[in-house]
C-alpha cells in the first residue's frame, strides 16, 4: 500500500505508518464506492481490504448492503483510526518531550558537577591553613585543671560543626531569611559526604538557593535530593522544590509536568505537602 504523504516526525513509527496506510486504503474504498457502488470497486492488492471484503469476484447484487450503508461503515472506521493515529501522535510528543527534559537535565548537572568540584579544590587551602592555627594554640600559659579540660572540647566546634548541628543551624538562618548563611551550612555538610543527611543537605541547599532567588541553581539542588532517594520521605519535596522553581523560571509547562509526574509517583499525599502542591498547580496554572 501507498502513503498519502511522507509521515510527520511524531509519527514515524511502525504503528503510525499502518494507521495512515488503513486510512489512506479505507479513503479509497471511499472514493470507489461514490463513483459506481461495491460491484465496480476493485480488489485491493493485498487481497483485501481492512473490512475484509475479498479480493475476488463482487458478491451478488441482491446479497449487497445499500451503499450508503457501506459508506457509512467506511466512515465509521475513517474516524477510529484517525482517534487512534492522534494517540500515537501524543504518545510520540510526550517521549520526545521526556528526551528533551532528560536532556536539559544532564547539561545542568554536568555544570552543577564541574561547580561542586571547583568549590572542593578552593576549600583545600582553607582546610590545610586551619591546621597549623589548631597547632598553635596549646602554646598559650597553663590554664587551671578544670578549664584545661574543657578547651579541647571547644575548639573542634569552631573548626567544623557536625552535620546534624549545621543543618539545624542552617534550618535556623532559613528561618531568619538568613539565606546565605543557611547556603554555607548546607554546602558545609554535603561537602562532609555525610550520605546519611545528604537529602536533607540538597534540600536545605535547594529552598536558600530558592530564597535568593537562584531558581536555576535551586532546581538542580531539588533534583539531586530526588535523584539519591527516589523513595524516601523527603522525595515529593524534592520534586516540588523542583516545580516550583520552573514557576520561578516562568517555565509553566514543564512545572506542570513536573507536579504531573509527582501525583503520578506519590499518589496518596495529604497534610501540608499535599497543599503545597495544590498551590503550585494553581500558580502554574496547570489543567
Amino acid at each position: 500500500m501507498l502513503l498519502a504523504s511522507p509521515a510527520r516526525a511524531q509519527v514515524e513509527t511502525r504503528e503510525g505508518i499502518a494507521l495512515q496506510n488503513q486510512i489512506l486504503q479505507l479513503r479509497q474504498e471511499m472514493e470507489a464506492l461514490r463513483r459506481g457502488g461495491l460491484g465496480a470497486q476493485p480488489a485491493p492488492s493485498g487481497g483485501s481490504s481492512v473490512l475484509g471484503f475479498g479480493g475476488g469476484a463482487p458478491r451478488p447484487a441482491q446479497q449487497q448492503a445499500p451503499q450508503g450503508e457501506l459508506v457509512g461503515q467506511l466512515l465509521d472506521r475513517v474516524s477510529r483510526l484517525e482517534e487512534e493515529l492522534r494517540s500515537v501522535r501524543g504518545r510520540a510528543e510526550q517521549a520526545e518531550f521526556r528526551e528533551r527534559e532528560l536532556r536539559e537535565r544532564v547539561e545542568k548537572l554536568t555544570g552543577d558537577v564541574d561547580f561542586r568540584f571547583q568549590q572542593m579544590e578552593g576549600a583545600r587551602p582553607g582546610a590545610s591553613a586551619g591546621a597549623p592555627a589548631a597547632a598553635a594554640t596549646p602554646a598559650r600559659p597553663a590554664a587551671p585543671p578544670a578549664q584545661a579540660g574543657a578547651t579541647p572540647q571547644a575548639q573542634p566546634a569552631a573548626l567544623a560543626r557536625p552535620p546534624q548541628r549545621a543543618l539545624q543551624e542552617g534550618q535556623a538562618a532559613l528561618g531568619r531569611r538568613d539565606f546565605a548563611g543557611a547556603e554555607a551550612a548546607a554546602r558545609e555538610v554535603i561537602a562532609a559526604r555525610d550520605s546519611a543527611r545528604a537529602v536533607d543537605a540538597q534540600i536545605l541547599l535547594g529552598d536558600a538557593l530558592a530564597g535568593k532567588r537562584d531558581f536555576a541553581a535551586a532546581a538542580i539542588a531539588y533534583d539531586d535530593a530526588f535523584r539519591r532517594n527516589q523513595q524516601g520521605t523527603r522525595a515529593p519535596e524534592a520534586m516540588l522544590g523542583v516545580a516550583n522553581s520552573l514557576i520561578g523560571l516562568n517555565n509553566n509547562r514543564d512545572a506542570c509536568g513536573q507536579l504531573s509526574d509527582l501525583r503520578s509517583r506519590y499518589p496518596n499525599l495529604s497534610g501540608n505537602i499535599a497543599d503545597r502542591v495544590a498551590d503550585a498547580r494553581r500558580r502554574a496554572q496547570c489543567r
